[in-house]
C-alpha cells in the first residue's frame, strides 16, 4: 500500500471516528466506526481484520483527546461533519381528544398528603397540555376527603409544586369544601333505592358481594336507609359501624365493579379544614363522579388501573342521568430508584432518616429541581410516553440524556477530586494551568490557576486515589490542562512538559487535579444518599448556586452548606466543608 493510500484511509478512519466521539461525550465505538468505514468503501472488506485493527488504534488515540480538541481535529480533516449543536426535540403531538364540543375542560386532582413527585407528573403535564391544545379549562382538585392522610402543607405545596413544572390552571377545587353536595346527592339516591346503609361486618359484606349475595340491609325500606343515613351524622352510629353502599349490579362478572362503599365514618383524626363539623366522608369513586360532572369535566385522564373505577363511577352517572365524560386511560408505569410513596417518606422524616421533602434520595419535584433536573425535561419526557395503553418502565437514564440536552451549553466545568491523595510535583519551580470553563465555548474563558514551589520544596498537587493507585506504576500522564508527569515513588511525580502530543498514543491516561495549596473541601451527595468527599478547585466556590459539570462525574448543583438543611446528617463528612454538592447525573 502507497504511502497516500495509506495516508487516505488514516484520514477516513479518524473522520468517522472522530464523529462517533462528538455524538456520545468523546468516546467512540469501534464497532461503529467500521460500519461507518464499510458503507462507503466497501471494498475494505478484503482486509477487514487489518482494518479493525487500525481503527482500535485510530479509536483508543482520540479518546484520549478532550471534546475541544476532537472538535478541532475534525474540523481540519472534514468540516461539513460538524454538526450544530442539537437543540432539545419539538415536543411530540399528542393523541387527538375524542368527541371535543364547544369546550374542553380537564382536571388534575391530587391529594394534599404530601408535594408532587415524578409519578404525578405524567397527569399534570398530559392535562396541561392537552388544554392549552384545546384552548381548554384545566382544574386542579385537591382530593382531601380522607383526613388521615392530609398533611396541612401541602395545600400549598403543590401549588408551588405546579408553578414549577410550569402547569398552568384556571380554578382551584378543593373536595372538603364540597361536602353538601355530597351529602345532597348521596340523599337522593337513598331516595331513588339506589344506595343502602349496611350494618354488616364488612368482611362478610365483601364475602357476600364475592358470592353474589345481598347484604340483609340491601332491600330495608327507603325510609329505614334515610333514618340510617341521618344517625350516621349525628353519631348515633360509632365510626365502623355502618357503612353506606352504592347498588350496582350483583351478578356483574367482575366482583370489584358489584356494590361498592360510598361514605364511611370517621371520627379522629379531625379534618384539618372542617374539624368536628364532618364525621361522614365519602370515598373516591363517589367525591370523584360527582364532582366529575358538577365541575362539567368533558375529558378525563386515568390511568388503566382506574378501569374499574371507571365502571363504578359509571353507575352513579346512569342513576342521575348524567352524561359521561370521555375517559382516556393510560398504561401503568413502574418507577424504580426512588422513594416516592408519602407515607413512607413521612415515617422516614419523623424517624430522621430523610431530612425533609427535598432529600435527593426521593422523586419529589422539590428534590429534582435541587439537583438541578429541569422541569422542561419532566415535561419532554411525558410527552414521549404519552397516552399510549401499553405499561412501561420509567427510564431515569432518558430522562436524564433530555435534561444533559438542556444543560450542558450553559453549565462551566469544574475539577473535583474524590478521596484525595497528596503528591508532590517536583522538577519545576513554577507552573501555570489553563481550563476551559467550556470546551465547546472557548469565548467564555479559562480558569487559571498558578503553582508555585514554597522555598525549593515540590510543588503539592491533589488527585483521586483511585487514579493514583492505577497510574503510580506507569511511565506517563498527564495532569489535565496542565502538565505531563512521571510517577517517582513515595507519592513524588516529576515534571515532563506539556507536550499533548504524548496523548495520540493512547496509552497516556488524563486525570483531573487540584492545587494542594489553594482548594476547597466538598461533599459530594449522590442520589441514594451516599457522600463522597473530596477537594475541588478554588473557581468551584464561585459557582455556587449554579449547576456545573464536574469533569469525569457529572453535573451537579453547588450549594453553601447551610442551603440544604441536614441533607448531611449522620453521613460521611471530613471535617468542615466549604461547598456541598448535590449530583444531578452524568
Amino acid at each position: 500500500m502507497s504511502d497516500q493510500i495509506e495516508s487516505d484511509l488514516e484520514k477516513l478512519l479518524k473522520k468517522f471516528a472522530l464523529h462517533n466521539a462528538l455524538k456520545y461525550d468523546g468516546k467512540a465505538n469501534s464497532k461503529a466506526v467500521l460500519g461507518k468505514v464499510l458503507a462507503e468503501q466497501p471494498d475494505l472488506r478484503k482486509n477487514i481484520d487489518d482494518l479493525r485493527t487500525k481503527i482500535t488504534e485510530i479509536v483508543d488515540e482520540i479518546s484520549g483527546l478532550s471534546l475541544s480538541q476532537q472538535r478541532e481535529e475534525l474540523s481540519k480533516l472534514a468540516p461539513e461533519m460538524l454538526e450544530a449543536r442539537k437543540e432539545p426535540e419539538k415536543d411530540k403531538e399528542l393523541t387527538p381528544l375524542q368527541n371535543v364540543g364547544d369546550n374542553v375542560v380537564m382536571r388534575f386532582a391530587p391529594g394534599p398528603s404530601g408535594p408532587l413527585h415524578i409519578g404525578h407528573a405524567r397527569a399534570a403535564i398530559l392535562n396541561d397540555e392537552y388544554c392549552r391544545s384545546y384552548k381548554g379549562k384545566l382544574i386542579l382538585r385537591l382530593e382531601d376527603t380522607n383526613p388521615a392522610k392530609i398533611k396541612p402543607e401541602a395545600y400549598d405545596m403543590i401549588k408551588e409544586d405546579l408553578e414549577w413544572l410550569g402547569v398552568k390552571y384556571h380554578e382551584v377545587v378543593t373536595q372538603s369544601d364540597r361536602f353538601d353536595f355530597y351529602f345532597k346527592h348521596a340523599k337522593e339516591l337513598l331516595e331513588g333505592g339506589h344506595s343502602y346503609i349496611c350494618t354488616c361486618d364488612v368482611e362478610d359484606w365483601r364475602s357476600r358481594k364475592i358470592n353474589k349475595q345481598p347484604c340483609k340491609d340491601r332491600e330495608l325500606p327507603v325510609e329505614e336507609q334515610l333514618d340510617r343515613w341521618e344517625k350516621m351524622h349525628d353519631g348515633t352510629y360509632s365510626e365502623g359501624e355502618v357503612t353506606y353502599i352504592v347498588k350496582t349490579d350483583l351478578s356483574h362478572p367482575n366482583p370489584a365493579v358489584r356494590d361498592f362503599i360510598a361514605f364511611r365514618i370517621i371520627d379522629k383524626p379531625l379534618h384539618p379544614r372542617t374539624g368536628d363539623k364532618v364525621r361522614v366522608y365519602p370515598l373516591m369513586n363517589f367525591s370523584v363522579a360527582l364532582d366529575d360532572h358538577l365541575l362539567g369535566l368533558t375529558h378525563v385522564l386515568r390511568g388503566k388501573d382506574h378501569l374499574n373505577n371507571t365502571y363504578r363511577q359509571g353507575y352513579l352517572y346512569d342513576y342521575f342521568k348524567w352524561p359521561k365524560p370521555e375517559y382516556i386511560h393510560y398504561g401503568w408505569v413502574s418507577i424504580e430508584g426512588t422513594i416516592l410513596k408519602t407515607s413512607e417518606i413521612t415515617e422516614k422524616i419523623a424517624a430522621g432518616e430523610i431530612s425533609n421533602w427535598s432529600d435527593v434520595r426521593l422523586g419529589t419535584f422539590r428534590a429534582l429541581a435541587l439537583r438541578g433536573i429541569r422541569s422542561e425535561a419532566v415535561r419532554r419526557y411525558w410527552l414521549e410516553v404519552g397516552t399510549k395503553e401499553v405499561d412501561v418502565k420509567f427510564s431515569w437514564d432518558t430522562l436524564y440524556a433530555f435534561n444533559r440536552e438542556l444543560v450542558d451549553a450553559d453549565a462551566p466545568r469544574y475539577f473535583f477530586v474524590p478521596d484525595p491523595v497528596e503528591l508532590k510535583l517536583t522538577g519545576i519551580t513554577e507552573l501555570e494551568g489553563h481550563a476551559p470553563l467550556h470546551p465547546e465555548y472557548p469565548e467564555r474563558g479559562s480558569r487559571k490557576v498558578q503553582l508555585k514551589s514554597e522555598s525549593g520544596a515540590p510543588i503539592p498537587i491533589n488527585i483521586a486515589e483511585e487514579d493514583w493507585s492505577e497510574l503510580k506504576n506507569t511511565k506517563l500522564f498527564r495532569l489535565k490542562d496542565l502538565c505531563n508527569v512521571e510517577p517517582k515513588g513515595d507519592n513524588t511525580i516529576e515534571y515532563k512538559g506539556d507536550d499533548t502530543s504524548v496523548l495520540k498514543t493512547g496509552d497516556v491516561k488524563i486525570v483531573q487535579w487540584v492545587s494542594g495549596s489553594e482548594y476547597i473541601r466538598v461533599n459530594l451527595v449522590m442520589p441514594e444518599g451516599k457522600t463522597i468527599y473530596g477537594l475541588g478547585e478554588t473557581a468551584l466556590k464561585s459557582a455556587v448556586g449554579k449547576l456545573v459539570q464536574l469533569e469525569r462525574i457529572g453535573y451537579a448543583t453547588v450549594n453553601e452548606p447551610s442551603a440544604v438543611q441536614d441533607i448531611t446528617k449522620e453521613r460521611t463528612n471530613e471535617g468542615k466543608i466549604d461547598i456541598l454538592v448535590l449530583y444531578s447525573h452524568k
